[in-house]
């Protein structure tokens, strides 16, 4: 993606990542993680304010700090990290509303000439996988890094 990034933090597995949005609500702690599932190699991507309340992620939270393009981009940049340290790992996404997977749908899409560059796409639809197509709804979206 050829859009800015914010300066990112992360741990030594690199399974959670810290960065600031910067913008007119002021300074807001992000978080993104990766988690393990029940599958073998898929991880969960999870994204979201840090709230101190529950000393983790508030995936609900809409912080309208006018940097949406940059965040989208900060968020994607830790899944070339991620997968830089894990390549077979599968990477699941959804937005925690409907509204929010739209979004995500709309940022792969505006970017899927230099996604699909590194990664495979695919979208959900029912109990299906299949190939990411722009113009389609999507509940959810599956990731990985190509073999080069």
């Amino acid at each position: 993606m050829k859009y800015p990034i914010y300066a990112y933090t992360s741990e030594d597995q690199l399974m959670l990542y810290e960065f600031t949005s910067i913008g007119p609500k002021g300074n807001v702690k992000k978080i993104v993680e990766y988690s393990v599932t029940s599958i073998e190699n898929v991880y969960n991507l999870a994204f979201g304010d840090y709230d101190e309340k529950i000393d983790g992620i508030n995936d609900k939270s809409v912080t309208n700090n006018g940097d949406s393009p940059k965040v989208l981009a900060t968020v994607a940049s830790t899944v070339y990290s991620f997968t830089g340290r894990y390549p077979q790992a599968w990477i699941h996404a959804t937005g925690s509303t409907a509204v929010r997977t739209r979004l995500y749908r709309m940022g792969i899409t505006n970017n899927i000439a230099a996604i699909l560059e590194d990664f495979r796409v695919y979208g959900l639809k029912g109990e299906m996988w299949e190939d990411f197509l722009i113009g389609e709804d999507y509940e959810a979206f599956l990731i990985t890094r190509k073999n080069k």
